[in-house]
């Protein structure tokens, strides 16, 4: 029976391959038909088809091979966003860089595009992509053992994320820390912080069952209103096909009164 769960396994993520490669194969021949100007996206694409296959194979040859295709593909995009200044399409391409390089264990390369990506956000003052940058930079510096400064980007981003409100990225500051904290062996903080990540995952759901409770209650009281609206309406037709109808019936003996007086 175990055999049998294990090879639907290998073949299901055969499968999974086999159409992740019919995918990268038809954006390659997508690339043919598409202007320079308009590869960009397209490359980046396929860079992050490549990354995914890479999440779903053990091999390290296969992993490294996927990783410099990654790689290839994200410097393509990078040169196309660069000839038309496109900071945001920049922007993706150095969280793509910083992904892939830290993917291989080159940290600076890594902490270099990811500085990159949060300068973008910084000049654009896109507060959220900022704190997602943060808390990047912040997991490359655990890697490379600079916990005191990996602890500072955190901080920045938490507050943030509390000054701007935003506890989906307050949340996720959280889960930066409790991954920091455990490459300093500091657990119990990790469980903390874990603990802390889960109560504001509550809050938001909370949040959200009673949005949606408040839009069913406008709703209902909607429906109801329009129900009686309704209601009235029918009952005023109602009433004049009722006058009209007796109004007629009284207009008929008089009629006939006057033909007989002629």
């Amino acid at each position: 029976m175990k055999k049998l769960i294990t090879c639907l396994f290998v073949f299901l993520a055969g499968l999974q391959l086999s159409a992740r490669a019919g995918d990268l194969d038809s954006l390659k021949q997508k690339l043919q038909i598409t202007q320079d100007s308009l590869k960009g996206p397209i490359y980046i694409e396929i860079a992050n088809g490549y990354l995914q296959k890479n999440d779903t194979i053990s091999s390290r040859r296969w992993k490294y091979l996927n990783q410099l295709d990654a790689l290839n593909y994200t410097m393509l995009a990078l040169h196309v966003y660069s000839n038309y200044e496109d900071t945001l399409g920049l922007r993706t391409c150095y969280d793509n860089l910083s992904k892939i390089y830290r993917l291989q264990r080159r940290y600076v390369q890594a902490k270099w595009f990811i500085l990159q990506s949060n300068s973008i956000s910084r000049q654009k003052k896109d507060v959220p992509n900022i704190i997602t940058s943060l808390i990047e930079l912040s997991a490359i510096k655990g890697d490379m053992e600079d916990y005191k400064l990996g602890m500072r980007d955190l901080n920045e981003a938490l507050t943030l994320s509390i000054k701007s409100k935003d506890p989906k990225n307050e949340s996720a500051v959280q889960v930066g820390y409790a991954g920091l904290y455990r490459q300093m062996k500091e657990f119990t903080k990790a469980s903390q912080a874990i603990k802390r990540h889960e109560e504001i995952d509550d809050s938001i759901h909370k949040a959200e069952l009673d949005r949606l409770a408040g839009i069913n209650a406008q709703d209902s009281v909607r429906i109801k209103r329009d129900s009686i609206k309704i209601k009235k309406k029918d009952s005023a037709i109602a009433k004049k096909k009722v006058y009209t109808s007796r109004s007629k019936k009284s207009s008929k003996p008089g009629s006939t009164k006057r033909i007989a007086s002629l």
